[in-house]
């Protein structure tokens, strides 16, 4: 499927630009070139598909849903993270969609499941993991995902902290179109709003995807493979928990840093290392937290970020010893 976006890479690099075959400058360009036209046609054919397939389920939906099953806070736990694989999330999303839950009376820690599961599995990455990795990495990173959403939220739902919740929560009534149902979409406004949100999302993301495969090319040109291993392979105790402290301030969609985990692992990182940070970057991101503490208290995001952060460390050391 690519071969034309390759021979279109060779003859910009080695025929337009006269860069020598084998070069540094050469390589790295070409990588850049070849990655940059491959991630966007992919990111533009798998998000308009992902994007009208969970137009099937929205953030109303989701809400009924787990509000049936509060009662039963195990399939709640598990229904919230399978959920939030499938709805709309974005950072700004994360307090109406708080709000949301908790007047529909569900309990903290089911949220709290949504909430990590929604940015951290994301879709789009994961086919691209397949796409790059294979089934078995897309595997791995659906399943870490998951049981990570599913024993944070359990744990934070066991330490009783809804106290921590921001008073003034608890005390917005529901809306007056509570119980309300919008009428159904289209097919035709499924598809116009699956390609508005295409192209609204490849607007804010690409920057991050361009950077990714920048740093991407710098390394595959000029960074031999198996450097990065004496620093971040597997032996090393503390490469996990380094790359996860260098994520946490990062902003970018999961989508945006695939190319760079890619050269990550290439120059020999080890693949939980990469997963870890990847993780970290969509789940507990800087800009993420300052939205979410509108709706927490600074004691229960210090929990949230410290129960996330465990299971994050916990899943690349764990991948990092079975791979």
């Amino acid at each position: 499927m690519f071969t034309p976006v390759q021979q279109l890479a060779d003859w910009l690099v080695y025929s337009v630009f006269k860069l020598q075959t084998g070069s540094k400058a050469g390589d790295a360009l070409n990588f850049f070139i070849f990655d940059t036209i491959k991630i966007f046609i992919l990111l533009l054919i798998i998000i308009y598909a992902i994007t009208f397939i969970r137009s099937f389920f929205s953030p109303e939906k989701t809400r009924e849903i787990l509000a049936r099953n509060k009662g039963n806070t195990l399939i709640g736990h598990v229904l919230a993270a399978l959920l939030g694989i499938v709805t709309p999330f974005c950072s700004c999303s994360a307090v109406p969609l708080f709000i949301g839950f908790v007047e529909a009376g569900i309990p903290l820690g089911v949220t709290f499941s949504y909430l990590i599961a929604a940015p951290m599995v994301n879709e789009i990455a994961l086919v691209l993991l397949y796409g790059m990795f294979g089934l078995k990495i897309a595997v791995i990173y659906l399943i870490s995902g998951e049981v990570i959403a599913i024993v944070c939220g359990i744990l934070i739902g066991r330490l009783k902290l809804e106290k921590y919740v921001e008073g003034y929560v608890y005390e917005l009534q529901r809306s007056n179109n509570a119980g309300f149902s919008l009428p159904e979409p289209t097919m035709k406004e499924r598809l116009s709003d699956a390609w508005n949100f295409t192209r609204d999302l490849l607007k804010k993301i690409w920057i991050y995807v361009v950077v990714g495969i920048g740093v991407g090319a710098w390394i595959h040109g000029w960074v031999p493979a198996g450097t990065l291993a004496e620093y971040a392979g597997a032996d090393n105790p503390f490469a996990v928990f380094v790359a996860v402290l260098i994520g946490i301030p990062l902003y970018s969609n999961a989508a945006g840093v695939i190319p760079l985990i890619s050269e990550l692992t290439r120059a020999g990182v080890a693949m939980g290392t990469a997963l870890a940070f990847m993780m970290s970057i969509t789940a507990l991101s800087l800009p993420e937290m300052i939205i979410l503490r509108q709706v927490l208290k600074p004691k229960l995001l210090a929990v949230f970020i410290g129960i996330v952060g465990c299971g994050i460390l916990f899943t690349g050391y764990l991948f990092n010893y079975l791979l």
